[in-house]
């Protein structure tokens, strides 16, 4: 596979196939919303979005980074909310990162939204598409942030077939910027103790992540990827 890593403002076109990697955590904490049974995960571009979706929509659960605020449900924390039912809900997100890096390649043919967590799906999912070329976009940092980089590289292997050891792309994430951030930051700034390790969980759900336009809004549903063996299975 041909594939590109870029930051978000390194994106000067639209491409065909972008794969956006947000680790720690906002593609974490969407994997875990739909293990919880959420059925799609809104991705809003701003706070303020946020809130006047959530406020048109009651029934919708708000998220966003940081210590919990007025008008929002949840914080972006996988350890947080694997504790949450959301079965059959509509989850509204708003990140740092992850989201803003969705939305500018929202014009893409294919957007795939990924972490450690559902590396392996990702990888399977662009097999299955016959992707030869992909970008993947580096969401933390200015596109510099280590562990996005370490997942990207590490599912862009997958993706080309080869049998790549995950270990030294894990050891480069927990060893990154955001990992060191996220230990000392607490609880009450919207960090649970075990969001790293989560966030380095691989492979922990069967599903990939796609997003896409639906009536004006930018919307990541999960996606049953082909197994190894081609079966396809369904997986939250």
């Amino acid at each position: 596979m041909r594939a590109r890593f870029l930051g978000i403002a390194e994106l000067t076109e639209v491409p065909s196939v972008a794969v956006v990697v947000d680790v720690m955590r906002a593609y974490t904490v969407a994997a875990w919303a739909f293990a919880q049974g959420a059925e799609r995960i809104v991705l809003a571009g701003s706070l303020d979005e946020a809130l006047e979706l959530k406020a048109r929509h009651p029934d919708w659960v708000a998220l966003k980074d940081g210590p919990p605020a007025p008008g929002f449900d949840a914080v972006n924390s996988p350890g947080m909310l694997r504790s949450t039912d959301l079965g059959g809900l509509t989850v509204v997100q708003k990140t740092t990162a992850g989201t803003v890096g969705a939305l500018a390649v929202r014009e893409a043919s294919l957007v795939l939204c990924a972490g450690f967590v559902v590396a392996e799906a990702t990888a399977r999912l662009l097999r299955a598409r016959g992707c030869d070329d992909a970008t993947f976009v580096v969401t933390g940092e200015d596109g510099r942030a280590e562990e996005d980089l370490a997942c990207a590289q590490y599912i862009a292997g997958r993706a080309g077939g080869a049998a790549t050891n995950a270990a030294g792309y894990l050891r480069r994430a927990r060893a990154s910027r955001a990992a060191a951030e996220l230990t000392t930051q607490g609880v009450r700034k919207g960090v649970h103790p075990d969001d790293v390790d989560l966030c380095l969980e691989l492979d922990r759900f069967s599903f990939a992540m796609v997003a896409a336009e639906e009536d004006g809004l930018m919307v990541l549903r999960p996606w049953a990827a082909p197994s190894s063996d081609g079966e396809v299975r369904h997986g939250r």
